[in-house]
């Protein structure tokens, strides 16, 4: 098995048993933020706590990514008709955020706004150290990809 590696360092954690993505939460007026950033962009406050967000949360709206984005930035599999079509979309984690995340579902008929979500890890791309990326994803809950 290769060695697998996040995409970006500081967006989530990960063990054998879960993962979790790294949010701030403000210690002034209690507003979540993802990725983490030092300062709120609600109330200005520089008092960020780093926070493990939820891992399960409901669609809030979703897309079908059809064709490659421009890389750079985007860096998984895009030639010699690599490129999948993915879902991405909006999962909104109670009493936290909305996060826009890849979804493991590109099925349109699969996918509803409202369905309850699990985060999951998936992965991207190989690089040139021959290592797995892994993104953060979220998969329909019970799916056999969470």
């Amino acid at each position: 098995m290769r060695k697998q590696v996040p995409v970006q360092d500081g967006l989530f954690s990960w063990s054998d048993e879960s993962v979790r993505l790294i949010g701030g939460q403000c210690t002034d007026c209690d507003n979540h933020v993802f990725p983490y950033q030092s300062g709120c962009p609600k109330c200005s406050g520089d008092e960020v706590a780093k926070v493990e967000l939820s891992t399960e949360g409901e669609l809030w709206t979703w897309t079908v990514q059809g064709y490659p984005p421009k890389a750079p930035p985007y860096i998984g599999d895009v030639g010699d008709g690599d490129f999948e079509p993915f879902g991405v979309g909006y999962v909104e984690l109670a009493d936290e955020l909305r996060v826009e995340a890849r979804l493991t579902e590109n099925e349109p008929s699969r996918l509803r706004i409202g369905m309850p979500m699990e985060l999951v890890l998936v992965p991207l791309t190989i690089n040139d150290s021959g290592e797995e990326v892994v993104t953060f994803a979220f998969a329909p809950k019970g799916s056999s990809d969470g």
